[in-house]
Formats: C-alpha cells, structure tokens, sequence
C-alpha cells in the first residue's frame, strides 16, 4: 500500500520535532495527526484535481501538507506559529508548489493569500484557492469553516477536521439539541456532502475530544420562491435574522427577536406572512424559512 505522507507515523513526527528542538503546544492547539489511514481518507473525501489550489490552516509540521503538495497545482499554508515555518521549508522541499503565510488565520485577509500564491502559481492557473484541506486548530475551527465560505468564493469545497462536537453543529437538522445559529449560517453558503470519525489515538499528543472530517460542499443559498442566488447584502440579512433568533433560544423566536431590537410590528406582521407561529422557537425553522423571514423584514 503506498504511503500518502512520510510524516504520518509517531517516529517520523517524534524525529522531526527533535531535530528542531520543538515541543507541542496546548495554546495553539497542537496535536500532530499521526496516521497514513486518516491521510488517506482526508483525500479520498476531498478529490483533488491536478489543477486545485489548496488553502491549509495549521500546517503544522507538514504531515498533511506533504501528502497535497503532489496532487495539485499549487497551495497556500497558514501558520500561526512563528517557530514552523523553517519545519516546513525543511519538510515540504521539493515535493511541489507552496506558499506559506504567518499569521492568525482568522485575521488574515484574503489579499494576502492571493498575493502568496500569486508567486507560486503555474502559468494559466488563477491565484485564489479552489479547495480548503486542513487538520483545523480545534479552538477556531468553527469560524474559521464559515469565514472561508464567507470570504473566499473561488473555494468550491471545504474538507477539514474539526472536533466532533462542531461536526455534529455542521450537520445538525432542525429541531435537534446541535441545531443553532452556527448551523443555519453555514447552510447558507455550503452544505455537509461526507464525514468519517476520527478516533484520539490518531494524534501525538491524544487530544481529550473525539474528532471528526466533514466535507462541505458549496452550495450558494438561493430564494426560496424565484431560485435566485442570494446576493451578500441578502446574506448578510439572513445571518442577522439567525443572529437574533438565537439570540435568546429558550424565548418565542418573536420574542428573541423583539429582544434583539427587531420592531414588533414589522415582526408581526413578517412572521404572519412567512406563515411561522411566533410562538415557535428559532431551533424549529429550516434555514430557507430564515431566508423568507429576512426578504419580509
């Protein structure tokens, strides 16, 4: 069977952190995947072509970023810790074409990737990222997800590892415990196509959580009553309806949403003409009822 990534085994991890003197840090979320299989996996979900171009979160040593780097046209890290990036060069030479930006990932603008990969590139491929791959840092992995299918539009499929928890958020149906504000943000943007569990004994060192790949595929919200595609001011509508309907989940989604300074009237008069009861709570309505009740308000 061949090996998808070098890096993936206890030994191979154990070696390349200390040859650089390194240790994991629990602050920034590091726990290094250490399985081939789950590699493997991570692929099969995301089906590359040779023509992708990958945005990475957390690269981490490059356990997962060696296994892309053969398989498309270009990709773009980023690292939050300042003592990886000479881990990676050392980790990843040769092996294909690779940008890597420092920073937060969730302060880094979309210029800056674009103008990283605008260096990396081949000739004919266009710099913006076609695909977000990444072992995602537990603790913003969440907004990281929705940010990206937010903020970066040419990324037409998102295959991260997240702690479970924020899997079952991902995919949660309307009126279940997981069903929430993050959930219906997420389907207004992409929808969750695949998802594989991933076990602690996967890591060095074993997190506390069970984790989780979900693959998210973008799939744009459109209106309910003509098809169109929402437009980012209609979106940005939609998430403050959902903001404020969840606002206050035990209240009346009327009452969360009056609270969250939503005019009484205007509610009324919104929620009698989407035909939702307002007595009803926010965890009840599928995301496309939220859609109507934005276009109404």
């Amino acid at each position: 069977m061949a090996t998808h990534s070098r890096l993936a085994t206890p030994a191979a991890t154990r070696e390349v952190l200390e040859a650089f003197g390194l240790a994991t840090k629990h602050r920034l979320g590091q726990n290094f995947l250490v399985s081939d299989a789950v590699i493997g996996r991570i692929l099969g979900l995301a089906e590359l072509a040779p023509d992708d171009v990958v945005l990475e979160v957390g690269p981490g040593i490059g356990t997962l970023t060696c296994a892309l780097l053969s398989r498309v046209a270009a990709l773009v890290a980023i690292e939050a810790d300042r003592e990886l990036p000479p881990v990676l060069a050392a980790t990843c030479q040769g092996l294909g074409r690779m940008a890597l930006v420092e920073g937060d990932a969730t302060r880094v603008p979309p210029e800056r990737v674009r103008e990283a990969l605008a260096g990396v590139v081949p000739e004919g491929v266009a710099p913006e990222p076609t695909a977000f791959v990444s072992n995602l840092p537990y603790q913003v992995a969440a907004t990281l997800v929705l940010g990206v299918l937010a903020s970066v539009p040419s990324v037409r499929r998102a295959v991260v590892m997240v702690q479970a928890e924020v899997a079952d958020r991902m995919a949660a149906r309307p009126g279940t415990k997981a069903y929430g504000a993050y959930t219906a943000k997420l389907a207004l943007v992409g929808e969750v196509t695949g998802r594989f569990e991933v076990s602690p004994n996967n890591f060095m060192p074993a997190p506390h959580v069970d984790s989780a790949v979900v693959r998210i595929e973008r799939r744009p919200m459109r209106d309910p009553e003509t098809g169109r595609v929402l437009g980012e001011d209609e979106l940005a509508r939609c998430r403050a309806a959902v903001d404020a309907a969840f606002a206050q989940r035990r209240k009346t989604i009327r009452n969360s949403m009056r609270a969250s300074g939503y005019d009484a009237a205007a509610l009324d008069a919104a929620l009698a003409a989407c035909g939702i009861d307002p007595r009803t709570r926010a965890e009840a309505l599928e995301p496309a009822d939220f859609v109507r009740l934005a276009a109404r308000l």
